[in-house]
């Protein structure tokens, strides 16, 4: 939650460049599910290129901090996180590039609901009241979007929506990871976020080549390898972006612009038709950004 603070600060104006840089970082991520789907017009599944995209965020990393490679090879804890990062991010590229992207980014925000039941697992922290309404809130969001109109359970009913689910309880491990090995090196924590992304969507990707034609990596070409490269060196500028403006602003202000993400994926999605709005989505997406938002309370 903002507090007196925090808005003082702002008010102080020096919040317009931290807050750019956060909304730039929010708006590649918001849609990153476009070039991608170009990319896999150009024949390159998302898995290829979501492993193409964070190498060339590790070579960034490696570059401009060796020891990173060292530290995190020593620190068995940070594994969690490559395996916690690299599977929100093979999750997540997989399915806005293959879904309904609306759908597939409100589904992936349901992390209050795993923030919750992961804090108090790996934390310890105490479940309390607010945060059980958190949880409802979401719960009742989730039902909301999934349910059948003929009926039925409202569960996920193809691969990009549980691939969504899958990939925010990722995310929601990933950020309580974050915090547990808040002590270790920046450089290290970031190798880690960008080293599962290359190796668990690489993983991902040779398993999937292997259920038929057209999903291995397509023969060599210019405009896919460029594009993917490319969209790598934006990924690399949009995390840099996110480290100098969180370094800058309050956390809960962070908190709240990132959750931009939402809008720049859904406005997207709407205008350039890869995504649909109803009033049950409209309604159940207002509840599960309502249950995020007041988890910035904490």
């Amino acid at each position: 939650m903002t507090t007196g603070r925090d808005l003082r600060f702002l008010a102080a104006g020096a919040w317009a460049l931290p807050v750019m840089s956060l909304l730039f970082n929010a708006a590649v991520w918001g849609v990153s599910w476009w070039p991608l789907r170009q990319l896999q017009a150009l024949g390159l599944h998302p898995l290829w290129a979501t492993a193409l995209i964070f190498l060339v965020a590790v070579v960034g990393i490696g570059l401009w901090r060796p020891q990173a490679f060292g530290q995190l090879a020593g620190t068995r804890s940070l594994w969690m996180l490559v395996l916690a990062a690299g599977t929100t991010n093979a999750c997540f590229n997989w399915a806005v590039t293959t879904g309904d992207v609306v759908r597939v980014v409100l589904l992936f925000y349901l992390m209050p609901l795993w923030a919750v039941l992961l804090a108090r697992l790996l934390l310890n922290e105490a479940l309390t009241l607010a945060a059980g309404l958190r949880v409802a809130m979401a719960l009742t969001g989730a039902a909301v979007v999934l349910w059948p109109e003929q009926g039925g359970l409202p569960l996920p009913s193809a691969l990009p929506e549980w691939l969504a689910v899958l990939g925010g309880f990722s995310f929601a491990l990933n950020n309580v990871l974050l915090k547990r090995e808040s002590a270790q090196p920046a450089a290290a924590r970031a190798m880690a976020m960008f080293l599962g992304g290359a190796l668990v969507s690489l993983a991902l990707a040779m398993v999937v080549a292997t259920q038929g034609p057209g999903q291995g990596l397509p023969a060599l070409a210019w405009p896919w390898l460029l594009g993917s490269l490319a969209l790598g060196a934006l990924f690399v500028l949009s995390n840099l972006a996110l480290q100098f403006g969180a370094s800058r602003l309050p956390a809960s202000v962070t908190a709240v612009v990132m959750i931009s993400e939402i809008l720049f994926a859904s406005g997207s999605a709407v205008l350039l038709g890869a995504g649909q709005v109803s009033v049950p989505l409209v309604l159940g997406g207002s509840l599960i950004v309502a249950a995020t938002l007041l988890s910035l309370r904490d």
